[in-house]
């Protein structure tokens, strides 16, 4: 989401940053219940980019399976867009999600990875 877009619009490497970003965002839009079947146009105010360019991709990523049409007019996620869009949102966002909680000094502690219920300090100071 906060990657530099491809200078060269029709290149292979556009497909695949459009498909990662939008994949993301509507897996996190699903996850937010911010709707489960987008638009185009609401998806391009988010991707900040116009609904016809972002149209062009949709619609390869519905011939690729991972997304539907829907009957609103929008696009919802299939089986493999969503399971895509989460690993892609997972990995995006790990800093963010998997942070410490302050506590722990240790770099190489398990609240690192598995969140501040597992922190080895909390443990060995609770009474």
């Amino acid at each position: 989401m906060a990657k530099q877009r491809p200078k060269t619009r029709s290149s292979a490497v556009d497909a695949i940053f459009w498909r990662d970003e939008i994949l993301q965002v509507m897996f996190w839009m699903r996850g937010e219940e911010l709707g489960d079947a987008p638009k185009p146009e609401e998806l391009a105010t988010l991707l900040n980019t116009d609904a016809d360019t972002l149209r062009q991709h949709l619609e390869r990523m519905t011939k690729e399976k991972y997304l539907t049409r829907a009957k609103n007019g929008g696009y919802s996620l299939t089986e493999r867009g969503r399971s895509e869009g989460g690993k892609l949102f997972i990995e995006e966002f790990a800093e963010l999600t998997n942070q410490g909680h302050g506590e722990c000094n240790n770099p190489n502690c398990a609240c690192k990875t598995l969140g501040p219920q597992a922190c080895e300090s909390r443990q060995a100071h609770a009474h």
